[in-house]
């Protein structure tokens, strides 16, 4: 089927963290639950196990960096994971009363985290095309990136500045001399950013040839 390619409104009152949220549930269903994701092996009806036990189970969800939780983690989304898909997304839709429900911690914490699994449900499907999202909501997107990204550079080793190009704003995600400066929409960088870098358009990256070739083949994200 062909994967939704909308134009988000750049005026509405739901932030871009909801917006997403919501996006992601219909596709999910849209798709079925078997369907892949960017995510390694995980199917659509994982990614959405995984959202919701990092909603509810923060414990469990701290497996993925933590290695002495892994167990925990990997009991969770099995059991979880035995539910009816369609009661899932409505769960994750509902999003309930959790510290993710209050508006400030919402805008902080999902507005990278949801919009990269989106795309990483549309980007696996045949024939999906970039968004073209709202100036406003790059602008969300590079807010975020600018401190979220200092910790997802940090596997290159290599100083990186990032810049967006329909604004001609920088920022510097790892200091050091000669950094390498990645350039492309908020959104195509947080992408990148998250090792999504295969899936990526438009972007380009400027400095030593060596650093360059480092950052690209980097293991990035959390």
């Amino acid at each position: 089927m062909a994967v939704p390619n909308p134009m988000l409104p750049s005026m509405t009152t739901a932030l871009l963290a909801r917006r997403e949220r919501l996006a992601l549930c219909d596709l999910a269903l849209a798709l079925g639950e078997d369907a892949p994701t960017l995510c390694g092996d995980w199917t659509a009806k994982q990614l959405v196990v995984h959202l919701l036990l990092r909603e509810y189970d923060p414990v469990a969800a701290a497996g993925l960096v933590l290695p002495p939780l892994a167990r925990i983690t990997d009991l969770q989304m099995a059991r979880k994971s035995r539910k009816d898909f369609g009661v899932l997304v409505e769960q994750l839709r509902r999003r309930g009363l959790t510290v993710y429900s209050l508006r400030p911690v919402d805008k902080v914490l999902n507005t990278l985290e949801y919009f990269v699994h989106h795309e990483d449900l549309r980007r696996a499907q045949p024939g999906w095309e970039p968004r073209n999202l709202a100036g406003a909501d790059e602008d969300l997107i590079w807010s975020s990136l600018k401190v979220a990204g200092r910790g997802l550079v940090r596997p290159a080793g290599v100083p990186v500045r990032i810049r967006r190009t329909d604004a001609d704003k920088t920022a510097t995600l790892r200091r050091g001399s000669d950094p390498v400066v990645l350039s492309g929409l908020p959104s195509e960088l947080a992408l990148h950013l998250f090792g999504r870098q295969a899936q990526t358009r438009g972007l380009s990256a400027d400095g030593p040839p060596d650093r360059v070739a480092q950052l690209w083949s980097a293991d990035l994200g959390i």
